[in-house]
């Protein structure tokens, strides 16, 4: 049971530019929603003083909001339609719920994000209009052990993971007084600098995951109960994985050998479809993003801030898929990868500029109604945090014992998430259908 004491609006500690500033193309397919994070401090002598974790966090976001002055703005509806939006830079600021909880950290386990994490991250109603949506939501919760728990919500439109870390980063450095700062780069029109595309984009990629043999849509399968299961690989096991798939790798191909990210990726992909009991015909598709921060020439600001993510999906039947070694299947993950390059993702955005309306591409209609693609059964939504600066968010009482996604799940939705021990392990929260999380576990430790 969570208890809210108190909201404080936080502005920017400094006047900032009043503008409307520029949301690049790939801003503009993002969702209207947030990324739940969590992060969970155990007691610390610095938070007995009454008030004054709450103090620290509003005083040094305010400061940090004059460096990332965007995220104090609102969005608006562009002008020019096609569900497109703005951004305004008005300094209204950021919320911070103050609550309370009977619980303690320990009672939440291993972390699992499960319905009770979520109600540590704030909660939005996304039927509100739009400009009373703040960019950053946060949630100071306070546990009876002496712990706290820090639920964030950053706009999608605004911040891809590698921004999104950069701002809490900073935020905790100034929190302690630590320098030194690096501020971000906000120009979002750096993405258009670059030769146009020498060919067209190929538009198939952007097309809606396949449905179940038999099923005209994927109503039936939106319906199903879900329930969400948090596993761990340990790097022994992932080493295993990588040399099973790398027995396949072309040694004479000049490139690197699979990575852990593909092993444990094409893994999963052969557990859920084995799981799920597919016949051997049906479509299966994996999708995930890739960050092309270093594949445009020139490659983009080190501290760019905003989004700079493209959809990758690799393909194949289910009988294919676990007919094969699982080798081919990290093949077609890094197939997927290489196609990834400056000439693709500059197309990608001038295509993207160029559609009518963008709406189709977020999971959310313009009054905060669900819609938009599904990528439950028989496919698969992998987000890779492994390669992401994740741990260290200390604000003043010590580095954080946990840092997790909140409980936003869909069938398929899965996060590898390194292991904040630093043991080379990996956990996986993976959502799926009630009736495939046993076999899907059973394979998924089984099958290595």
């Amino acid at each position: 049971m969570v208890t809210f004491k108190a909201t404080h609006t936080v502005r920017p500690a400094e006047p900032t530019p009043e503008e409307i500033m520029y949301l690049n193309a790939s801003d503009q397919i993002k969702d209207i929603t947030h990324t739940p994070t969590i992060y969970f401090y155990r007691h610390s002598p610095s938070l007995d003083a009454a008030g004054d974790a709450v103090s620290r966090l509003r005083d040094s976001l305010s400061k940090a909001l004059v460096l990332f002055y965007p995220l104090a703005g609102r969005l608006n509806w562009a002008a020019e339609g096609g569900s497109r939006v703005e951004l305004h830079c008005n300094g209204k600021g950021v919320p911070i719920f103050e609550a309370e909880s009977e619980a303690a950290v320990e009672d939440f386990g291993d972390f699992t994000p499960t319905p009770a994490i979520q109600a540590l991250i704030p909660s939005v109603d996304y039927t509100t209009p739009i400009d009373e949506i703040p960019m950053v939501i946060v949630q100071l919760t306070r546990f009876s052990c002496g712990g706290v728990s820090i639920g964030l919500g950053i706009s999608h439109v605004m911040a891809d993971g590698p921004s999104a870390l950069h701002f809490v980063d900073e935020w905790a450095k100034i929190a302690r007084s630590m320098g030194p700062i690096v501020p971000p780069f906000l120009d979002r029109t750096v993405l258009e600098n670059g030769a146009p595309p020498a060919k067209a984009f190929d538009p198939a990629v952007l097309r809606p995951p396949p449905t179940l043999i038999g099923q005209e849509d994927n109503m039936e399968q939106r319906k199903k109960p879900i329930t969400v299961a948090f596993l761990n690989l340990t790097k022994l096991q992932i080493e295993k994985l990588r040399n099973k798939v790398n027995l396949d790798f072309d040694k004479n191909s000049g490139g690197r050998g699979y990575s852990r990210f593909e092993a444990v990726a094409a893994h999963i992909w052969r557990c859920t479809s084995k799981a799920r009991g597919h016949v051997t015909d049906q479509q299966t598709s994996l999708h995930f993003v890739a960050d092309f921060r270093n594949k445009l020439q020139p490659p983009l600001p080190k501290n760019f801030f905003g989004n700079a993510l493209i959809r990758v999906e690799a393909t194949d039947t289910s009988g294919s898929l676990l007919t094969n070694t699982i080798g081919a299947a990290a093949k077609k993950i890094r197939e997927a990868v290489e196609k990834v390059t400056d000439e693709t993702v500059r197309a990608y955005l001038e295509y993207l500029k160029g559609l009518p309306d963008v709406g189709r591409f977020r999971s959310l209609d313009n009054s905060g109604r669900p819609k938009g693609d599904f990528y439950g059964n028989p496919n698969l939504a992998i987000i890779s945090w492994t390669a992401l600066p994740l741990y260290g968010a200390d604000f003043g009482w010590g580095k954080e014992i946990h840092m997790g996604p909140g409980s936003m799940g869909f069938d398929g939705k899965t996060f590898l998430i390194p292991s904040h021990e630093g043991d080379g392990s990996f956990n996986i929260a993976i959502w799926l259908q009630e009736e495939h999380i046993s076999a899907f576990k059973k394979c998924l430790y089984n099958d290595i």
